[in-house]
């Protein structure tokens, strides 16, 4: 089943269609009221990364499900001028102490942007190394998903690399963060001047 699909922008305004798809779909496929609340907490992660993407673009979003399979898609083009600052990821990124990346929703947003942007490969020939430390740890395949997508990076991934050494600030986040523990999967991926960002949840 798939709801109906809203436009977003940065009109925040528009982010209360988001809910309330995610409570429709709830009601639909009767959820319990505990895993209807997660998917609205799911939601509410996601909508946390939107407001500087949809600074390029407006968006799409919808909720996709087969049985208790879930997935929440956020699809962002960019139609104007990007309005991403590269020289402070850059410059941040040489110091070793990009504040921006802190934490997992700011490091799927930062991928997000950069795939947007058309940062990752030119961040590869000017030395964003911080930014790409936690790309790499989650890039992955991206015929794997089957959409077409030209690149794709995944959160499950991500927790892959990051749980070789349980010992490190990536874990620790990893451990705090509620889409971490939550979601199943997280997955971002770009075609041409489109980027989607996919949540996916399996309940029991």
């Amino acid at each position: 089943m798939k709801t109906d699909v809203c436009t977003i922008s940065s009109d925040k305004a528009t982010f209360n269609a988001i809910f309330k798809e995610v409570e429709k779909s709830a009601e639909y496929n009767k959820l319990p009221k505990k895993q209807a609340l997660q998917l609205r907490l799911l939601a509410e992660e996601l909508v946390g990364m939107l407001p500087e993407l949809l600074e390029v673009g407006d968006g799409r979003f919808w909720i996709e499900n087969e049985g208790n399979d879930f997935a929440l898609t956020a699809s962002i083009k960019a139609e104007r001028l990007s309005m991403f600052d590269k020289e402070d990821i850059l410059s941040l990124s040489k110091s070793g102490k990009n504040a921006a990346s802190k934490g997992i929703i700011n490091k799927i947003r930062l991928v997000a942007e950069g795939m947007l942007d058309g940062y990752m490969e030119t961040s590869r020939m000017t030395g964003g190394a911080e930014y790409y430390d936690f790309y790499d740890m989650g890039a992955c395949a991206a015929n794997m998903y089957d959409d077409g997508w030209l690149h794709a990076w995944s959160l499950s991934s991500y927790k892959d690399c990051a749980g070789g050494n349980k010992e490190t600030e990536a874990w620790d986040e990893l451990e705090k963060s509620i889409i971490a523990n939550l979601a199943d999967d997280v997955i971002v991926g770009v075609i041409g001047k489109k980027v989607d960002i996919v949540i996916k949840k399996k309940f029991a």
